[in-house]
Formats: C-alpha cells, structure tokens, sequence
C-alpha cells in the first residue's frame, strides 16, 4: 500500500508532537513538566505523560503529587517545589528617584540545564527543592 499525502502528513504531525512533548533523557520529571507548562496546564496531564513514557512503575506519582498540594501541573511549582536559591535570579527594583535595590528571587529567563534523573525515576534532579509540607 502507497502512504497517501495525508498519510505522510499525520505521520509528520505525530513525528513533530513526540519530538515537542516527550521528556528527554536523561531529564527529570520537574524539568519536563516546567518545560511543558509553554503548552498550557490541564491537570496533572504532563506528570501523568512523563510517568507512562518513563517511569510506569511510579503508579503513586499522582498520590504523591497531591499530597505536596499539586492538583495540576502548573501547582507542582506553586505548592510543592522550587528552584534551589543557587539557580534563582535576584530582580532589581527602582524607587520613585531611579534608584535600583535589590529585589526578589525569581526563576532565571533560560532555566539551567537539568541534572538528570535514572530511567523509571520520579524523583527531581537537584535543581530543585521540596517547599514546606503542604500537608
């Protein structure tokens, strides 16, 4: 059988999403899932993609996530981790003459590369830290 134009299309579009969503190894599961907020938060949608395409043994990961306050990805940042200090930026605020003070930590404009994960992992890489207990 002749793949049709339509054919080599959807076979380009799933080529195209695979190399934009999948995680990248060695990447870890915070790393992907910040990295994957560009494309919207709907739930724990990119938790649940980095688990069943790296880690399928990791059946608590959902459990695990709501118990640090994350019901959705984009929470996971929120309520139960953050960059490590070293990683953060410090902002520079002006006062009403012009004067620059230092202002808060945030997280940089390009994130630092991640420091990996095993395969089957869950676990964050070390750019990260766990945020009080939410629970």
């Amino acid at each position: 059988m002749t793949d049709t134009p339509l054919t080599e299309a959807e076979e380009m579009l799933r080529d195209l999403s695979a190399r934009l969503t999948d995680p990248v190894p060695p990447e870890c599961l915070l790393c992907y899932v910040f990295r994957m907020l560009e494309h919207g938060c709907r739930g724990l949608r990119w938790a649940r993609r980095y688990r069943d395409l790296r880690a399928p043994q990791a059946t608590a990961l959902v459990r695990r996530l709501r118990q640090v306050g994350a019901g959705c990805d984009c929470e996971i940042f929120w309520n139960g981790y953050v960059l490590h200090d070293a990683h953060l930026v410090r902002t520079i605020e002006l006062d009403q003459d012009g004067r620059a003070h230092p202002g808060d930590l945030d997280y940089p404009e390009v994130m630092p590369p991640c420091q990996g994960a095993r395969a089957g992992s869950t676990r964050p890489c070390a750019l990260w830290r766990r945020l009080g207990r939410y629970r």
